[in-house]
């Protein structure tokens, strides 16, 4: 079966006509074909045809569409559903879309003979104007959009006739459209070329002359630059070569930013890039990782290395993701690609959806490399992917971004921190002249948390000033109040404090302030904060919550899960953490409730070690949520994980002056380390803590 709507509306059963007889048919058969496969509600579809009249619409309504089920003889192409109906429409079967189809296909083709044919053998589908004769406002949109199309494609044949050399051939059509849209710059330009070419440059710029005055009475504007510069070049006599849209599609982008300077190391991630660049079937891949790791340097800078393998060329977008500018629009990222793949302005659809398809069908069986940099979420980055699997697309992000993985089969590379070796390879190239050994960098590398942003910064720091050395710089970092002062540069875009924040910034507000509440938790590199502490820290009584929360901080690389429900922060984000924890009210309250869960469970756990020994934890409030120790073994087992967080306990507590706890702490624990000869440091240090307190209170 054949739809028509270019034209009077008509519907075709193989090669014969299918009449459909009254006035109101024809108008329904219009308005489901305007949205052919999808629903449109009974009410507006009513009002579309009899207006304000409100009595019995919904049953003659009821009665035209079984009429018109009968008139189109396939009864299930009319689908009811919820109040809605659709009418079912295979590929090919309409015309506007065979039409759209044959222009997409012109515009893909670069042989101007082949455009040619494509686009006379689309055009060839019209027989008057859209909806012809049925006067329905609400068809008024779609025939405007359908009838704006094929001017474009009478612009797209006539240049590629031009392209074919066929100026003379094209005048008199060129001269009928002139006349009929004496608006449109472009056929003007397309009449000037094409006289020129002939040899009658009087006429071309009597068209100028007359296109102006046109432009100047009706819209009060001068005639635009591409068509001034065209009459500039006719005086001057110069050799014309008309440059048609669809040619301009060959257009080979090179939009990657400059490479890094100094890049060292990554050989593993560089090798992974190289190894899913390759495969047919995996045409997007997802670099993810921490704030600063240094995820758009490794692309940037793969990308240089293998941009020949992509031979139509790179796009390149910062999505703004994370930053202090507004995140750009889908939209207005496709208006770029388009142009920059050739597509002209007026040629952009201003729908997103129509310009998310305009791109995939320019971008079709070309060999792109396509990276999207500092994307926030899936949604920021489903509408730039290519319909085919010949391009390849590499995102960025903070965030795991799974929806990508699991529904559009990306495939995710986690960018690690750096190791050592190429944290000090980083620094001596950054130094330069003025390099330290990979003794002396050690721990300012490591106070830099391996972070290749970190170590940059350092690295500028230590230049800025003869006299300061490593030690000074060093001095800095590990205080944690100033530590993030020292990597301070004035610029949003690469002060760690800054960079930290844009990842803070999109959490949700429970998320945020579990983060927030982290910088309360142990600051010893090493030290894991299980899943109940932070819990306690909450003040929550749901484990499942709090585990939500995590797996968030976790999918936005904010702190690191490194065994079973136990987690981790590197040094500047623990301090980052723990300036924002300076914003909770009441903190004397959030550190009694994790001290709290830290003495209560190892209560629990010593009475199954000790049953005969009496209950002690020193007056702090008891969690919620704490977990089951049944047996000796699981109580040995907690306590052997919780050891360091516990030994940090007795520290804080003698810190702060808390003396009493602090010989809780010891007569909860000294007992059992003593009695292990792995901890018989630990048992030393708590007893002298200890003893310390006893003599205070003295």
């Amino acid at each position: 079966m054949r739809f028509d709507v270019l034209g009077p509306v008509r519907v075709r059963h193989g090669t014969a006509e299918v009449p459909v007889p009254g006035l109101l048919r024809q108008r329904l058969l219009a308005l489901l074909l305007a949205h052919a496969n999808t629903p449109v509600s009974a009410g507006w579809l009513s009002t579309a045809l009899w207006g304000g009249e409100p009595e019995r619409r919904g049953s003659k309504l009821h009665l035209l569409v079984h009429r018109l089920r009968r008139t189109l003889g396939e009864p299930e192409r009319l689908v009811s559903d919820a109040g809605s109906y659709s009418l079912q429409v295979g590929p090919d079967e309409l015309d506007v879309e065979r039409f759209e189809t044959l222009l997409d296909l012109a515009e893909r083709n670069l042989d101007p003979q082949r455009r040619v044919e494509v686009l006379r053998q689309a055009l060839r589908l019209w027989r008057g104007s859209p909806f012809q004769d049925l006067d329905l406002a609400e068809l008024v949109g779609e025939a405007q959009r359908v009838e704006e199309r094929r001017l474009v494609a009478l612009e797209q044949l006539h240049a590629a006739e031009l392209d074919c050399g066929r100026h003379s051939f094209i005048i008199a059509d060129l001269s009928e459209l002139v006349r009929e849209n004496p608006l449109r710059e472009r056929l003007h330009a397309l009449l000037m070329t094409a006289l020129y070419r002939a040899g009658r440059q009087a006429d071309a710029l009597a068209v100028y002359r007359r296109a102006r005055r046109t432009v100047v009475d009706e819209l009060g504007l001068e005639p635009g630059p591409a068509l001034r510069a065209l009459e500039r070049r006719i005086l001057s006599g110069e050799h014309i070569e008309f440059e048609s849209p669809t040619a301009r599609l060959a257009t080979r982008p090179a939009q990657l930013p400059h490479d890094v300077p100094g890049f060292v190391g990554r050989e593993a991630a560089l090798a992974e890039l190289d190894r899913l660049s390759e495969k047919t079937d995996v045409p997007l891949a997802v670099v993810a990782g921490t704030a600063g790791v240094g995820k758009s340097a490794l692309v940037t800078h793969w990308a240089h290395e293998a941009r020949n393998r992509f031979p139509d060329g790179q796009l390149y977008v910062d999505l703004r993701g994370y930053g202090p500018d507004e995140p750009l629009t889908t939209t207005d990222v496709l208006a770029g690609f388009l142009r920059a793949l050739g597509v002209p302005g007026d040629a952009i659809p201003a729908d997103a959806t129509e310009r998310a398809a305009r791109f995939r069908t320019v971008v079709d069986q070309r060999r792109l490399l396509i990276v999207l940099d500092n994307a926030a979420a899936a949604d920021q980055v489903r509408p730039l992917l290519p319909g085919t699997p010949t391009s390849f697309v590499v995102v960025t992000s903070r965030d795991s971004l799974p929806g990508l993985s699991a529904r559009d089969g990306a495939c995710r590379l986690v960018l690690d921190r750096m190791d050592a070796a190429e944290a000090h390879a980083l620094l001596t190239d950054r130094l330069g002249d003025q390099g330290v050994s990979a003794e002396t960098s050690r721990p300012l590398i490591e106070r830099c948390a391996r972070l290749p942003l970190a170590l940059r910064v350092a690295a500028e720091r230590l230049h800025q000033s003869k006299t300061r050395d490593v030690g000074e710089l060093l001095e800095e970092l590990t205080d944690e109040h100033r530590s993030l002062d020292a990597l301070e540069t004035g610029d949003e875009h690469t002060s760690v404090r800054a960079v930290f924040s844009w990842s803070y910034r999109n959490l949700s507000d429970d998320a945020a302030r579990l983060f927030r509440l982290c910088g309360f938790t142990c600051r010893h590199a090493g030290h894991r904060v299980g899943t109940y502490a932070l819990t306690a820290l909450l003040g929550a009584d749901d484990v499942q919550t709090t585990q939500r929360l995590l797996d968030v901080l976790v999918r936005a690389h904010l702190i690191t899960e490194v065994g079973h429900s136990r987690y981790e922060m590197h040094a500047l984000l623990g301090d980052y953490a723990a300036e924002l924890a300076e914003q909770e009210r009441n903190q004397p309250a959030v550190v009694d409730r994790l001290l709290g869960f830290y003495l209560h469970t190892a209560d629990q756990a010593m009475r199954l070690l000790q049953p005969s020994r009496q209950p002690e934890a020193g007056g702090l409030p008891r969690p919620v949520a704490m977990p089951r120790l049944t047996s000796e073994a699981a109580a040995v087992r907690w306590l052997e994980i919780e050891r360091p967080n516990l030994m940090c306990v007795a520290e804080t507590a003698a810190k702060a002056g808390m003396d009493d706890l602090v010989g809780v702490v010891c007569r909860l624990l000294h007992g059992y380390l003593a009695a292990d000869d792995r901890y018989y440091d630990d048992a030393e240090r708590l007893a002298t803590l200890a003893s310390g307190a006893a003599l205070s209170d003295h």
